[in-house]
């Protein structure tokens, strides 16, 4: 299954694909000249739908775990002064995605979108410190039944030049589904409130609503 978002680049290379292939059959006389032509284009085509793939996730909503918003690498795990919306301390876990990841944003708890805004930028290299007051970005903001508000920011990296967000203000949401897609290597900060239980760690791999990210103290105590 293939994301909506990819529609258009797919058909387009599917049909530039089979041109350089068919073209090459019949026009490039040199045998390792026209296997290395179809073999690159072959190739690319397989990148982009690997790219654009879009895998079911079936999620049972849970109000107590905030689930990691996108597939990648765990790459901050800090207090932090949050500037835009809460002007206060937050805990921020930063998920870092590669070319090769799923890039499918995902809800990471159900709740009422109350923020949702779009930045213009630079593209910074994603893991950049800058990269999330400086890059392209959005904003949205969730309020959620048990851990109140939490803030995820979708932020454009060095390859990525489109970042697609669905979240809109006033709207419910569930956990899991669909909320947007950053294309072509990119970053998601989430900003927890400092009674937020991080359940993850440093560098650690994360699959969207499937890894749980938090929790809330009080449960364990």
């Amino acid at each position: 299954m293939f994301h909506r978002e990819g529609q258009t680049i797919i058909l387009v290379t599917f049909f530039i694909t089979v041109g350089i292939i068919l073209s090459a059959q019949f026009f490039v006389p040199i045998d390792w000249l026209r296997i290395a032509l179809q073999l690159v284009a072959f190739v690319v085509l397989v990148l982009i739908l690997q790219f654009f793939r879009n895998p079911k996730r079936l999620v049972t909503p849970n109000f107590d775990e905030i689930l990691a918003p996108v597939d990648g690498k765990v790459v901050v795990i800090e207090e932090v002064e949050e500037t835009e919306y809460f002007k206060e301390k937050r805990k921020q876990v930063s998920i870092f995605m590669s070319p090769l990841n799923v890039h499918v944003t995902r809800y990471a708890s159900s709740g009422t979108i109350t923020f949702s805004k779009y930045h213009p930028g630079k593209y910074l290299v994603a893991w950049h410190p800058k990269s999330s007051t400086e890059n392209e970005r959005t904003t949205v903001v969730i309020h959620t039944p048990k851990f109140g508000e939490i803030l995820y920011r979708q932020i454009a990296g060095a390859l990525a030049r489109r970042i697609v967000n669905y979240a809109e203000e006033g709207e419910q949401v569930t956990q899991g589904e669909d909320a947007g897609f950053i294309k072509f290597g990119s970053r998601v900060d989430l900003f927890l409130p400092l009674d937020a239980d991080i359940t993850v760690d440093l560098n650690q791999k994360v699959v969207g609503a499937k890894t749980c990210i938090a929790t809330l103290k009080s449960q364990d105590g």
